[in-house]
């Protein structure tokens, strides 16, 4: 069924864009594997999670508008947040995506959320360690998300968090409200 998507994909977001999409996929079916994953559900929610991610700010926030998204405030003031929900909604309207679960993980893999389904977590991380993303520490990560991903999510947010601090940049309470649940169950045993 993705195979088909790949011109349209392509025209919306950009062929480097697509081929991000497509390694996120690849990290996320691997995933999936390890923790025992629905492959065909992750395969979709792989390649659609950046489907919202268009180009021009203009046509973005008037198609944020034309699904009648309302953006919090940090998504007013960062507007590379609003892809996911803008995403969540393209997948259902324009690929037929009806499964909560895989718009869910296409809605959240840029902020995470108190208690993320396993698919929520492997888009999240898979979006976080394809294998073009090179900055300090993302093999530690990689590493970590195939063993444990609850730690390999934590240490991505912790990450992420760090340099939004840095910009000055605003964090997503989604964020901080996945962190904090991750950790609360990560101590639990």
């Amino acid at each position: 069924m993705y195979i088909n998507w790949e011109n349209k994909l392509i025209e919306t977001i950009g062929e480097n864009r697509y081929s991000h999409s497509l390694r996120v996929m690849e990290t996320a079916v691997k995933l999936a594997m390890t923790y025992n994953v629905d492959l065909e559900k992750t395969r979709i929610a792989g390649i659609l999670h950046d489907c919202g991610k268009i180009r021009n700010e203009t046509y973005l926030l008037k198609r944020t508008d034309d699904f009648g998204i309302i953006l919090d405030k940090s998504m007013e003031y960062n507007h590379e947040l609003i892809h996911g929900p803008l995403g969540a909604e393209i997948a259902k309207v324009e690929y037929g995506i009806e499964d909560i679960e895989i718009l869910d993980a296409i809605y959240y893999h840029t902020t995470g959320r108190e208690n993320m389904s396993t698919l929520d977590k492997i888009i999240y991380i898979a979006d976080y360690i394809e294998p073009k993303r090179n900055f300090e520490g993302v093999e530690k990560v990689r590493d970590m998300a195939f063993s444990d991903i609850n730690q390999s999510i934590i240490m991505a947010m912790e990450k992420t968090i760090s340099f939004l601090i840095k910009n000055n940049k605003l964090i997503h309470p989604n964020t901080i409200k996945a962190r904090n649940y991750l950790i609360i169950e990560s101590n639990k045993y």
